[in-house]
């Protein structure tokens, strides 16, 4: 099954969910125009890295951004996987993963599991407690967030759940770029599946973004890679070639789970 996938690449508004929102509809209406299946947004795309005001500025149990890419999934027949968003439940804040299919309906939300120390989140934000993996049009996905590529173990535990593509929303700093593009690229070849992963661009007051958002295929082919410029990141990829080259190569099939 083939699909058009687009990375949008934004430059988010500090703290400032109110201009995300109309940036985010003008982006997404730039990857209709190009007949995209799946639009794919990047971490905290609402607020960026504004932790201090989360009690003002997170959305109250997603409800405001869920109706927002429903409304629009709905609209223009195309499903969404809506990034992370600033999520307050009961007091708590997550960094949490929306998906949306084409006919508007949320199918999966995920709340980051590894929270990154080196930006405070452990301060800020309570880890979640569910993976990422769900089905979309018949197939099985998987989606994480950031820095949960660092862990393989993690990555592995979903593809193995039969997973052909992983789908990754970040703020990755420009500082690690060389690290964002090998973890991408292994953990495309070690779990012959497809990385969708869709970096933020720009800067906030505390960092410069990489973006480089990048789509990989099960051989560790670059198929698009972004600059570091805010941008529409787009190419196709074929699900069919996931189970030929499981079959080629049959990792899995091939893993002594006994031994570790």
């Amino acid at each position: 099954m083939k699909k058009k996938i687009a990375c949008i690449q934004l430059d988010i508004e500090f703290g400032n969910p109110k201009a995300n929102y109309e940036k985010v509809e003008s982006w997404l209406q730039k990857a209709v125009k190009q007949h995209c299946d799946i639009a794919v947004l990047p971490e905290l795309w609402t607020t960026g890295y504004d932790l201090n005001h989360l009690s003002t500025i997170a959305d109250d149990h997603a409800k405001t951004s869920i109706a927002f890419l429903s409304k629009f999934a709905k609209q223009y027949g195309i499903d969404l996987i809506g990034g992370s968003v600033a999520n307050k439940k009961n007091e708590q804040f997550f960094n949490t993963m929306l998906i949306i299919n084409r006919n508007g309906e949320m199918i999966k939300q995920y709340s980051k599991l590894h929270l990154f120390k080196l930006m405070d989140e452990h301060l800020y934000l309570s880890s979640g407690n569910n993976d990422g993996v769900f089905q979309l049009n018949d197939e099985t996905f998987a989606g994480v967030i950031c820095y949960d590529i660092r862990f393989p173990e993690w990555i592995r535990k979903q593809a193995l759940q039969g997973a052909k593509a992983l789908f990754v929303s970040a703020e990755w700093p420009h500082a690690r770029l060389d690290h964002w593009r090998t973890l991408l690229l292994a953990r495309a070849i070690e779990n012959q599946c497809f990385i969708i992963a869709c970096n933020r661009a720009g800067r906030d007051p505390n960092n410069l973004f990489a973006g480089h958002s990048m789509i990989i295929d099960p051989w560790g082919k670059v198929l698009a890679e972004g600059t570091d410029k805010e941008e529409l990141v787009t190419a196709e990829i074929d699900l069919s070639v996931v189970t030929d080259i499981r079959n080629t190569i049959p990792v899995f099939s091939d893993r002594l789970p006994e031994f570790y």
